[in-house]
């Protein structure tokens, strides 16, 4: 056995020597453009300069940019190593590229749907908005999916497909929010006293934005009450505390005034013979 090992080094041994070179030489390329990737994508979402004038919304995509950019140069290092030629080889992953984008077309959709959020960038990291029906703030955009964090502390990964392809609102975009807070009064009441209360309301709230101003009106004629309405502006960190704070002032307020919040009731009239037959009905 000794002996066939032996004569068969003595015959290949410049074969194999060779083949080791370059199996450790590969090997060592892949170490090293392993390590490589790594430190480019962690510098790419570190770093402050140059890239400081890059938001955060696309800071994840182009440290996966750059990592598989890395990969692909220290591939094509290795493949020339061995001898492959290397035109060949990219004609063949083009075709087998093509076959490749027919069956995962919902994949490549998505990365589509990625680049196209990042061009034309309806939202960013840190705004909170309603994507097809995802409602949360806006945690990552990667080329699959977008990552949401909702009020209740849910982790949402959504197909960027899928966000791309519905309606978008953005509620942190321009700033400033509308609210609208409707209370009913009775019929029997001044509509004038109540679109009083709202307006001292507005005047007593500091965290209500002058411009636009605030207005009062009569929002509607309702089965039970009169709907008046105090709609204002503030600023998008103020809205939901401000919302709930006017609630409570403007329950508390209009009762302190005289005026009355109705429970929804209905007036029932009883035809003439309807009325007689329930009469009879009940002597019988």
């Amino acid at each position: 056995m000794k002996d066939k090992l032996l004569v068969f080094w003595q015959n290949h041994s410049e074969t194999i020597m060779t083949l080791g070179y370059k199996l450790i030489l590969a090997l060592a390329i892949v170490i090293a453009s392993a390590l490589i990737a790594r430190s480019v994508k962690k510098a790419i979402k570190n770093s402050k300069s140059p890239l400081k004038k890059v938001d955060n919304t696309l800071l994840p995509i182009l440290s996966s940019v750059a990592g598989y950019l890395v990969y692909i140069i220290a591939g094509l290092f290795i493949l020339d190593i061995f001898g492959v030629n290397t035109a060949s080889l990219i004609a063949l992953m083009g075709a087998a590229g093509l076959a490749i984008g027919l069956a995962l077309k919902n994949t490549l959709s998505n990365i589509a749907a990625g680049i196209m959020l990042l061009i034309l960038r309806p939202f960013k990291v840190g705004d909170f908005v309603d994507a097809s029906g995802t409602v949360g703030s806006v945690c990552e955009i990667n080329l699959f999916t977008t990552i949401f964090k909702t009020n209740d502390g849910l982790y949402i990964a959504s197909p960027n497909g899928k966000v791309w392809g519905g309606n978008i609102k953005n509620f942190t975009r321009n700033g400033k929010r509308r609210m609208d807070i409707v209370v009913g009064i009775s019929f029997a009441d001044s509509i004038d006293d109540g679109l009083n209360v709202l307006k001292d309301i507005a005047a007593a709230e500091s965290r209500l934005l002058a411009e636009p101003a605030p207005k009062v009106m009569v929002a509607s004629i309702g089965e039970s009450a009169v709907n008046i309405q105090l709609r204002a502006w503030t600023v998008n960190g103020d809205y939901w505390q401000t919302v709930w704070d006017l609630n409570k002032r403007v329950k508390e307020s209009i009762e302190q005034a005289g005026l009355t919040i109705p429970f929804p009731q209905r007036t029932l009239h009883i035809a003439e013979s309807m009325a007689s037959a329930i009469s009879v009905n009940k002597e019988t």
